[in-house]
């Protein structure tokens, strides 16, 4: 592995794993998110990242894909709570083309008029979307049993804080929001690095602008929504976890891949197994600057809800049996997974925004030495600790 950092003149930090592969990820992401935004406008984060796809000075909406589609590329975007990124996949030798396509969007979009109230109702409709997934409408109803307003309001927005965004004051916002200085560009694959360094000095000139999340406030809270024409009830059980900045963040990894992560987790084999109470058991580890929070979900039957919750809570009392031989396995499955998804670029391309941004790049890389100096006595401590407050959140058939 050969990895290099640089910070440039103009503030953008530089991350560069170098691969023989000739195919490159590369992200350039914005240290502003969700967790930036008060309840009034709640979403302009996510609406921006549309917007930036829909034109620029001299690209159109079609140019912008087109451009990177015809070399046989993937583009795409992402907003979380602290950040949001824009990323491509290409064979190496056009990653400049990709380069001139994100620079082109974060220095000269131009929100067309005619494309913005129509992005609205292409948004509207990801929510509605996403709200008709039960499946995945239970994760925003969990981070809203665990924080409260603007925080557990949800990445996207509602119809009402949307539709009383207007164009000018979306543009303002943008151009408060987005400068270099606090930007990280990920790069994963066959590149030049320094003709990359060279270009990004070039392109982006320092706004000094600065700006800061809003401190989320943790609360534990229990809803059941009733929901007509599904068959299946959907449960989440989620605890505040160790921030990223927290070294027991590794212990939590090695508890969750001992309880809750993979068909031969201690709660796959009770829930699904032993009971027959439900085909999908999972977990997840969230966690940005601002926050971090642990789920599992399953999906099951309406009348046994509570007979999962009950397993769950038995899971996370049942850690103090844990053995050694157990805490050795659960090491060697994460570290065999993080192999093994970081033979995708686009994956190690994203870990190592995330750990940039929480902390230093170069945590990534000190993954599995952080893993194996994880302790039995560790674990069985946070799992009592973290049992003692937590939230849960049902989608149940009407």
């Amino acid at each position: 592995m050969k990895f290099k950092k640089r910070v440039l003149s103009n503030g953008i930090t530089i991350l560069h794993e170098s691969r023989d592969l000739p195919v490159v990820s590369l992200a350039i992401a914005n240290k502003f998110g969700a967790s930036h935004e008060t309840s009034k406008v709640k979403g302009i984060a996510h609406f921006i990242e549309h917007l930036l796809f829909t034109g620029t000075k001299t690209r159109t909406h079609e140019d912008i894909s087109g451009e990177i589609e015809k070399k046989g590329g993937i583009l795409n975007a992402f907003t979380a709570q602290d950040l949001t990124a824009y990323w491509f996949k290409l064979p190496s030798e056009h990653i400049f083309t990709g380069l001139d396509i994100l620079a082109d969007m974060l220095n000269f979009s131009v929100f067309p008029e005619k494309k913005f109230e129509k992005e609205k109702k292409v948004v509207l409709e990801e929510i509605k979307m996403y709200h008709d997934m039960p499946q995945r409408n239970i994760y925003d109803k969990i981070v809203s049993n665990l924080y409260e307003n603007p925080f557990g309001e949800g990445i996207s927005g509602s119809e009402k804080t949307l539709k009383n965004i207007q164009r000018d004051f979306v543009m303002d916002y943008f151009d408060k929001h987005y400068s270099p200085e606090n930007y990280i560009v990920s790069i994963v694959g066959m590149a030049d690095f320094e003709a990359i360094c060279d270009y990004l000095e070039k392109k982006f000139t320092p706004k000094n602008k600065k700006y800061s999340p809003l401190a989320p406030k943790k609360k534990n809270s229990h809803t059941t929504e009733t929901r007509p024409g599904i068959d299946q009830a959907h449960f989440v059980f989620a605890v505040h976890a160790p921030m990223a900045d927290d070294e027991r963040r590794y212990v939590l990894e090695v508890l969750d891949a001992y309880l809750a992560n993979g068909m031969s987790s201690q709660l796959f084999l009770e829930i699904r197994e032993r009971h027959g109470l439900a085909y999908n058991v999972s977990s997840n580890i969230n966690t940005e600057k601002t926050y971090s929070y642990y789920t599992i979900y399953v999906g099951t039957r309406k009348e046994a809800v509570s007979k999962v919750k009950a397993l769950i809570l038995k899971g996370f009392e049942d850690i103090k049996k844990m053995s050694s031989k157990d805490l050795k396995e659960a090491k060697e499955r994460l570290i065999g997974l993080r192999r093994i998804t970081s033979e995708e670029s686009s994956n190690v391309m994203t870990e190592l925004l995330y750990a940039e941004f929480t902390g230093k790049a170069e945590d990534y890389y000190r993954h599995e030495k952080k893993i194996r100096s994880v302790s039995l006595k560790q674990v069985k401590s946070l799992a009592k600790s973290l049992i003692k407050n937590y939230s849960t959140a049902a989608i149940v058939p009407k």
